[in-house]
């Protein structure tokens, strides 16, 4: 067991942490060469019984639980799936941060001309290879692919959605918030329309204001993915909200309708 910590400051000024997050310091990544914390939430009945939870991963964790450390505002993460545990909608989360400036090169599969990139393989690679395979020891966890699920925003939107396609074996179900689906010539589109079908869940948003050309992206996608065999409200659930900003308080905003969708009749097991 590593060493789990309660999460820092829960209490004090500014901070906006509810129910449990635990927190492991400096995780080194061999495939990166670096290191962060990981936190990791805990739904309401962990400390109760001895069931196994279904795990989403998501990236930007800075930004999950902690109004203190987020960029702009928080998710509300954790506010959100303690109100959805009174459905028996519950999940642990696991919030990888990112590196500063190096966010685009590890959310980046490909290389743009523009504003670099190229690490997406390796962030993935840590993800598969070191994060998921701790949390599945240090935590009861459901660790088939059909239990564990990748999302973020943005730049984190297009790197779950290529993780997603890239690691099926591993991740079943994908959450991708008004995803950059514009990064390197939209390199996303066609690899995903090359990629076999993978079973399982897509959700995917964009908001208005986000501009009418990428409102355009995520229709494209929706069709491809349409055409790939993934189901209306079954499969695929893409949400276009007027008004949306490409900005945290949209992606809070919406963040209730992406967790019920891709977690909703996910229930915890019993033990093994």
């Amino acid at each position: 067991m590593n060493d789990w910590r309660e999460y820092p400051d829960a209490d004090g000024p500014g901070h906006t942490v509810t129910g449990t997050v635990r927190v492991l310091h400096g995780l080194r990544s061999p495939q990166l060469g670096n290191a962060r914390d990981l936190l990791v939430y805990l739904p309401p009945s962990y400390g109760t019984g001895g069931r196994r939870y279904p795990v989403l991963y998501m990236h930007d964790g800075q930004n999950l639980f902690d109004e203190a450390t987020s960029f702009g505002r928080e998710w509300d993460v954790d506010r959100t799936l303690d109100d959805a545990s009174a459905e028996g909608i519950e999940a642990i989360v696991v919030g990888i941060p990112n590196m500063g400036e190096l966010r685009i090169a590890e959310y980046a599969p490909w290389t743009d001309a523009r504003v670099g990139g190229g690490r997406g393989d390796d962030y993935l690679r840590f993800l598969v290879e070191t994060v998921k395979p701790l949390i599945d020891t240090d935590f009861r966890t459901r660790p088939e692919r059909e239990a564990t699920g990748i999302a973020g925003s943005s730049m984190g939107g297009l790197i779950s959605l290529y993780g997603f396609f890239r690691h099926p074996g591993t991740f079943g179900f994908c959450g991708a918030m008004s995803p950059s689906l514009w990064f390197a010539g939209n390199a996303i589109l066609p690899f995903i329309e090359s990629s076999p079908f993978v079973p399982g869940r897509i959700y995917l948003d964009i908001g208005t204001r986000e501009g009418a050309v990428a409102v355009q992206h995520v229709a494209h996608l929706r069709e491809l993915l349409l055409r790939k065999g993934y189901r209306r409200r079954r499969d695929l659930l893409v949400v276009v909200e007027t008004g949306g900003r490409h900005e945290e308080t949209a992606w809070a905003r919406r963040l209730h309708r992406e967790l019920r969708f891709l977690l909703s009749g996910m229930r915890g097991s019993d033990p093994r």
